[in-house]
């Protein structure tokens, strides 16, 4: 059988990640396929709980611990639920992998990228994405849309403008294999079209696996 492919998107609070992966799947079911989604931290019971207590603002978590629970979240995804369906040949979709972790643990809590990496690749056992869609943002455009849709902070929203800057400016530099960047201003069709466009041009929407 042939392997899934992994698709991941990325970026800043607000910048659409969710509705992106949305049409994606969209457009993978209306080539034949029926895609798995998944979004980080959770998938998994343990990695539902986890996300509530993370995400909670009424538990302040010191930042190696922080660390350390969503690579245990997202070590949960990864064995219970990423690598199974990879192996049937699925195609899965996730909302943020470990870009994130970058961006949020090493440039917003300004942990060491080396433990970071060390640790994540425990977590992953080496896993990367196919293509990885990057979609850059300022902050104060990602959270001004939060406000408007009525939606309350998290833990991670509230930890305020200057941490939020650092966040960006990593997704917003990120290179490396696999790694697109989009401009999140687009209107939403025509930054979904912009996205599957690459999903094309990179092979990944060719011979897609069927579920059930």
């Amino acid at each position: 059988m042939t392997q899934g492919r992994f698709l991941v998107v990325e970026g800043p609070e607000g910048a659409g990640k969710s509705t992106l992966i949305r049409g994606l799947a969209e457009r993978y079911r209306e080539a034949g396929a029926t895609p798995l989604l998944v979004r980080e931290p959770g998938g998994t019971p343990v990695a539902e709980r986890l996300r509530e207590l993370l995400l909670d603002p009424a538990h302040p978590i010191d930042s190696v611990s922080e660390l350390f629970l969503f690579l245990a979240a997202r070590a949960e995804l990864v064995a219970r639920v990423i690598r199974p369906a990879l192996a049937q040949g699925v195609t899965v979709l996730a909302d943020r992998f470990q870009l994130s972790t970058e961006a949020y643990q090493c440039g917003g809590r300004g942990l060491e990228r080396g433990l970071f990496l060390a640790a994540n690749r425990a977590a992953t056992g080496g896993l990367e994405p196919d293509l990885t869609l990057v979609l850059d943002l300022p902050p104060e455009l990602g959270f001004d849309r939060i406000r408007r849709a009525g939606q309350g902070f998290d833990r991670i929203e509230r930890a305020g403008p200057e941490f939020h800057d650092r966040v960006a400016a990593v997704f917003r530099n990120a290179t490396g294999p696999g790694i697109t960047h989009l401009d999140a201003t687009l209107p939403q069709e025509q930054l979904l079209r912009a996205a599957w466009d690459l999903v094309l041009a990179r092979g990944l929407a060719a011979h897609p696996a069927r579920r059930g």
